[in-house]
């Protein structure tokens, strides 16, 4: 039996100019879980589509089983046994889950067989869904096992997850990471690209980092600790963690924003919040805890002016600032330059012609201050690595030192610099008197941050303390 499961031996590619991956190397052994860490940009991402096939490299070779082979596509991987479930999901709303177990298959389709498929993978994992039932009813969770599902129904023995539980809470993060151990267990071998620490020191066998598109570090999880895998990610020394200042809010700091017994629909006229009445006061962050599909989204684009309540009444004294989750489709022009994304920020109450001398210059010196990374404010959004992505949002909404900021999921996906950086001015702008309402799929974030935590469940708000345990209950309706 081969002692490597997946091997990646001297990989380098090359994007024109820029260097995504220089020599390296990654040997992941049979009936193991193994992490992949490293910043935004280091060529995590890169390698694994390197390694499914997506991308070829221009140096050193992937070997499957001990084998070299030559990956010109990821049916080319899958037939190698070979699988890989993407950060955002690949999924086709109208379709069943069943429909979507033979995606990519070959020949007639047998909606039978792609059932038995699917169920015989179920038994076999513990990743149980129902084959009628249509992908675009299932909660985030259920998408996320669907994906995994679609992996393994094509015989995967090399399992690759990106970001598997950025938008899990923590149940349904301990119960994937147990699944995988049992497929690890089983024989095969997951592979983990995340920006949790712990969440790899806790499930992984074994840790590889990447720096700059190098290998700087393979070792055994037993043999490494935290401070050492920060240290290897950054090339220096972690600094010290941000210490949120436990405040007590004055009773009378004023409101900035005020619900009072607010409903609000969704796009498809479905009730998602019920009767919220919530008061965010100047100075203070308040955290939103909630599975996915609770009603958050909906409350906070009615806090933030975008969403219209169908009853009840939402005052805002002052500009508010809003960073939506998903900044490819609510925060972002991929196809506009920096200058003209910065632009987007009240260009619906601005009137005349923009200066967009000025505007340029605007936005140079937000990159500087917020440690934007690109080389000039003229290049287009999506040439960013999605760290720096966020960045800008972040420094384009505080910009004109608004009296309230709405944030979703700020750190979604970002690597443990960037994710400092948002941080830090999240508690600057609280500092200097913002009201912040702050939601995270990640529970221990919003544990970090809040000042006050409420928990959203079934489209009603209750308050729930800082205790870990009783907010996760109440984030099921307990």
């Amino acid at each position: 039996m081969s002692t490597t499961a997946l091997a990646l031996d001297g990989v380098t590619k090359r994007f024109g100019a820029v260097v995504a991956l220089d020599e390296a190397t990654m040997h992941v052994a049979p009936g193991t879980v193994h992490a992949l860490l490293g910043e935004n940009g280091a060529g995590k991402t890169t390698l694994m589509r390197i390694a499914f096939g997506m991308l070829r490299p221009q140096a050193g070779c992937v070997m499957v089983g001990g084998h070299v082979v030559d990956l010109a596509s990821p049916a080319d991987a899958i037939a190698h046994g070979v699988a890989m479930v993407h950060q955002h999901f690949t999924i086709v709303p109208t379709m069943t889950v069943a429909d979507h177990i033979a995606l990519g298959g070959h020949g007639r389709y047998d909606r039978r067989a792609a059932r038995e498929r699917m169920l015989a993978v179920g038994r076999d994992t513990g990743l149980v869904l129902d084959p009628d039932g249509r992908a675009e009813s299932l909660p985030v969770s259920a998408l996320q096992r669907l994906e995994i599902v679609k992996a393994l129904a094509t015989g995967a023995r090399v399992l690759i997850l990106d970001e598997p539980t950025a938008v899990l809470v923590p149940s349904e993060a301990d119960d994937l990471l147990r699944t995988l151990r049992r497929f690890a267990d089983g024989g095969g071998s997951a592979i983990i690209i995340t920006h949790k620490l712990r969440e790899a020191l806790a499930c992984a066998d074994s840790v590889t980092v990447l720096r700059l598109g190098r290998t700087v570090l393979e070792a055994p999880v037993a043999a490494i600790a935290e401070r050492e895998l920060i240290e290897a990610m950054l090339g220096r020394a972690p600094n010290a963690v941000i210490r949120r200042e436990e405040r007590n809010l004055s009773s009378d700091a004023p409101i900035v924003i005020d619900a009072r017994d607010i409903h609000v629909s969704d796009e498809g006229s479905v009730e998602r919040v019920r009767g919220v009445t919530l008061a965010v006061r100047a100075g203070e962050i308040i955290g939103l805890a909630a599975v996915e599909g609770s009603g958050q989204h909906e409350l906070l684009r009615a806090l933030a002016g975008i969403a219209a309540p169908s009853h009840g009444s939402v005052e805002r004294r002052g500009d508010v600032g809003f960073v939506p989750e998903d900044r490819h489709r609510d925060a972002l022009v991929l196809d506009f330059s920096l200058t003209e994304n910065v632009a987007l920020r009240g260009a619906g109450s601005r009137r005349g012609r923009v200066a967009w001398r000025d505007m340029t210059r605007a936005t140079r010196e937000l990159m500087s201050q917020h440690d934007v990374r690109a080389s000039g404010p003229d290049v287009p959004a999506r040439s960013l690595s999605g760290g720096n992505q966020q960045k800008l949002i972040v420094a384009r909404e505080l910009a004109g030192r608004p009296a309230a900021l709405v944030v979703e999921n700020p750190t979604r996906g970002l690597d443990i610099a960037a994710t400092a950086a948002v941080h830090s001015r999240l508690l600057e702008a609280r500092d200097a008197g913002a009201a912040i309402v702050f939601y995270s799929s990640d529970l221990d974030e919003v544990l970090a941050l809040a000042d006050r935590v409420v928990v959203m469940h079934a489209g009603e708000l209750r308050s729930a303390g800082k205790n870990r345990e009783a907010i996760g209950a109440a984030m099921l309706g307990a």
